[in-house]
């Protein structure tokens, strides 16, 4: 077997398989910029792969055992590429060293002030929300995140500052890897049940995160969520506890939020630092909707602050953020309809979402087209997906989007669509994806809100729904 692999000495020529994955393509972007020779290999065209490509990254289409350079010094791969992948049966056979993509990320960031946004929800949000703002205040930050700004390809840049933002993704507990000087962790609840039995190993995995925070730095850590509550005590009981600084509503907050006010799709937010940051009351604009999207702001404030960044400066900086895609994106209107695309696929972020759609929608309906997102999470979660599901006025289930996961016997979206039923929901059962444009067409009005939600490839019938609804028989 290929030995395991440090990135330290094998990040000059890497090989992605996975490429234009939303973490892989990032941490591909920031060595190519930084000038390693990129190569890597994808199963479709994208336009990830186009700006790799425009960057001089070498994409193969398909995998296949040629697509791995001869002087190839790594093959770097996610927890998503299985061990019979021809690719990484290739590097095993040759004895390339195989990187995981999070030793690649630690890699990177060795050098820099390193910011990593860990939590069940809002890591792309918060981390995206910390890049813009800094690059507003000139700092020119690198950064690495979930998704994209505004084009494709936007996820991922290569700064000359000292600030390096990245999300640390707690769902294989690769996060383990990364050394942050500020770790942000936004909320703690149980989720991707493949790889945790229980609350038990969730605390025990994000107890491990929070010793990796270098000396001198600090945790930033809602004061409001019970999840974050109980890791906090857990963290501050030891012999050497971290400096902990708070956010949230709760009164013991460290950066206390006095004021959530909606302005349609945007929220004016009125803080009160604890003197240890100054102690300054402060107002700004945040340009996303919903009450959870202005916490997540607070986080990246607090981050910034404790990293030095003067508060008065970075909090209406924060403004500048309007965005990333998947997040309430909004794809376009037709015919008076909105279509807003939501990666939301756990409970808590269904329910979020809807709520802050809802303060948006007006007069109109709030119609949802949802994705369930895997098998595993569906068995456990199904029924909360469900009963999130009644806060709209009707939706649309289709089938589970299996991704890396197979089959499990049993577990289908009528789970889902059984529970929504039960707390009073509008629910229609739809298994074929081509006719969703046709059904919503039926339904929307104008004024309505429509939303394609999940983590899967619903995010493709935005587009469809909008030519759909512009149709002559519409």
């Amino acid at each position: 077997m290929a030995p395991a692999g440090t990135a330290s000495d094998a990040l000059d020529r890497p090989h992605f398989i996975g490429i234009g994955g939303a973490g892989m393509s990032g941490v591909a972007k920031v060595l190519a910029m930084r000038g390693a020779q990129v190569s890597g290999s994808d199963t479709k065209d994208s336009p990830i792969v186009g700006a790799l490509r425009e960057l001089g990254a070498t994409v193969h289409i398909g995998h296949a055992a040629g697509n791995i350079a001869a002087d190839a010094t790594s093959v770097v791969v996610s927890s998503a590429i299985r061990a019979d992948n021809l690719e990484m049966v290739t590097a095993h056979e040759r004895g390339i060293p195989v990187v995981h993509r999070s030793d690649a990320l630690a890699a990177l960031m060795d050098g820099s002030r390193p910011i990593a946004v860990a939590g069940t929800h809002g890591k792309t949000t918060t981390t995206s929300m910390l890049a813009v703002s800094l690059r507003t205040l000139g700092l020119d930050p690198s950064y690495v995140i979930g998704g994209d700004l505004d084009a494709p390809g936007s996820s991922a840049r290569h700064g000359d500052g000292e600030i390096f933002v990245a999300e640390a993704d707690e769902s294989d507990r690769s996060f383990h890897k990364y050394a942050p000087e500020v770790a942000i962790i936004l909320n703690v609840e149980l989720d991707h049940h493949a790889n945790y039995a229980s609350m038990d190993e969730i605390y025990a995995s994000f107890e491990t995160f929070v010793g990796r925070i270098r000396p001198g730095g600090a945790l930033v850590i809602s004061a409001d969520q019970s999840g974050a509550r109980e890791l906090t005590a857990r963290v501050t009981g030891g012999e050497e506890p971290p400096r902990v600084l708070t956010y949230g509503e709760d009164e013991s907050a460290d950066v206390r939020v006095l004021a959530i006010e909606p302005h349609g799709l945007t929220s004016e937010v009125t803080v009160r630092l604890a003197e240890s940051l100054g102690g300054a009351e402060l107002t700004f604009t945040v340009s996303v909707p919903g009450r959870h999207y202005a916490l997540n702001a607070v986080a990246a404030l607090t981050a910034g602050a404790a990293l030095g960044v003067p508060a008065h400066e970075l909090a209406p900086a924060l403004a500048s953020y309007t965005g990333v895609k998947r997040r309430l994106q909004l794809k376009g209107t037709a015919a008076g309809v909105q279509v807003i695309d939501s990666y939301a696929h756990h409970p808590t972020e269904i329910a979020a979402d809807l709520e802050a759609i809802r303060g948006g929608a007006g007069e109109g309906r709030v119609l949802v087209v949802f994705q369930p997102h895997l098998f595993s999470r569906t068995q456990e979660l199904g029924t909360e997906m469900g009963a999130a599901l009644a806060l709209a006025d009707a939706s649309v289930v289709l089938d589970i989007y299996p991704a890396r996961e197979d089959p499990v016997p049993g577990i289908t979206s009528a789970l889902v669509i059984d529970a929504a039923a039960r707390h009073g929901a509008d629910v229609t059962a739809e298994h074929d994806r081509n006719a969703v444009p046709e059904l919503i067409a039926g339904m929307a009005k104008p004024g309505d809100l429509v939303l394609t939600m999940g983590a899967g490839d619903v995010t493709d019938l935005g587009p469809a729904i909008l030519a759909r609804l512009t149709s002559p028989e519409n």
